[in-house]
């Protein structure tokens, strides 16, 4: 995946690496909102490794802000939405809470549905690995990309707009505040988890709610056993940038848009056939299924009949 960004906005990348050279081999995050709305990163480092700068800040619309890490640290990164803070920075956010009841997170992670950015830095054979997890569900696009390594460091993320796709069992909030949960999240089915007898890749297969969520972002983790398309490696990165955002479309901007849905994108919200499919309701999904092949059929019978009209 390839995702050139034009240079006026790439400047802060730039200032990134320079960082890099300045805090000596560590490796600098640049946070780019590319989002119609503010929006309040969050930043977990795992443990053993150190708390950063800063574990959880605001970013308006079009503004970017820079943390640097040292070798060998592991964390993740999301953005929380729908939030609401005093002046003194105590509050909540409706998305991705880390319900620390400040900006900054202290250590707590996001509550679910997240799209995370996880990263473990001079890990196995010195390789840095990353990868954009759908796994404890999705509330915004995120892109992520590598500068400065020693060979091609691929991008990866989730560009597609999953709320405006989302099934309606699954979708949770609305507006700037709107997100996807996972089956996991939202029906706490073992077979979903993968828990239990399902705790291990042999046992833990792809739901049909999973495969919704590869198929609209093919590089980022549907399942906890997604790791063969999912894991992405570089070594001597000096800078990733975590773009919010990248390709904003209308659920991303201020919820005062009025743009129109344009029909280039599958809509799953009301397609009760996946969540029959998916907790095994195959009478009803096969009705659905039949009723979906006669509504093509008869369609591609009035196009083969206008085609002979105008021969």
């Amino acid at each position: 995946m390839s995702h050139m960004i034009p240079l006026h906005k790439s400047i802060p990348f730039l200032v990134a690496l320079f960082l890099h050279f300045l805090a000596g081999g560590c490796v600098t995050f640049t946070f780019v909102n590319r989002c119609g709305d503010t929006i309040w990163p969050g930043v977990l480092s795992n443990s053993g490794s150190v708390e950063l700068e800063s574990t959880g800040f605001v970013l308006g619309a079009g503004a970017s802000r820079s943390l640097v890490a040292p070798s060998g640290w592991s964390g993740r990164f999301w953005a929380r939405t729908g939030c609401k803070f005093d002046e003194a920075g105590r509050g909540s956010c409706a998305i991705g809470d880390c319900g620390s009841g400040q900006v900054e997170c202290k250590g707590a992670g996001a509550a679910p549905p997240a799209t995370l950015a996880e990263f473990t830095l001079d890990g196995s054979e010195g390789k840095d690995f990353y990868d954009v997890s759908l796994v404890d569900g999705y509330n915004l696009p995120v892109l992520v990309e590598a500068a400065g390594g020693a060979e091609a460091c691929l991008a990866t993320g989730c560009l597609a707009d999953i709320n405006r796709r989302c099934p309606a069992e699954l979708k949770v909030g609305d507006g700037e505040a709107a997100a996807c949960r996972s089956a996991c999240e939202a029906f706490g089915r073992p077979e979903f988890c993968c828990s239990g007898q399902f705790g291990n890749p042999n046992t833990c297969r792809p739901s049909a709610y999973s495969q919704m969520f590869k198929s609209a972002c093919p590089r980022a983790y549907s399942y906890a056993y997604d790791d063969a398309t999912s894991t992405f490696t570089c070594v001597g990165a000096q800078a990733y940038s975590i773009t919010f955002c990248p390709e904003s479309s209308p659920s991303q901007t201020s919820t005062k848009n009025t743009t129109p849905r344009t029909p280039t994108q599958p809509e799953l919200e009301d397609d009760s056939w996946l969540a029959s499919l998916a907790v095994g309701d195959a009478s009803l999904a096969r009705r659905r299924a039949s009723s979906l092949m006669i509504h093509a059929s008869l369609m591609a019978a009035v196009t083969i009949s206008l085609l002979f009209t105008l021969l």
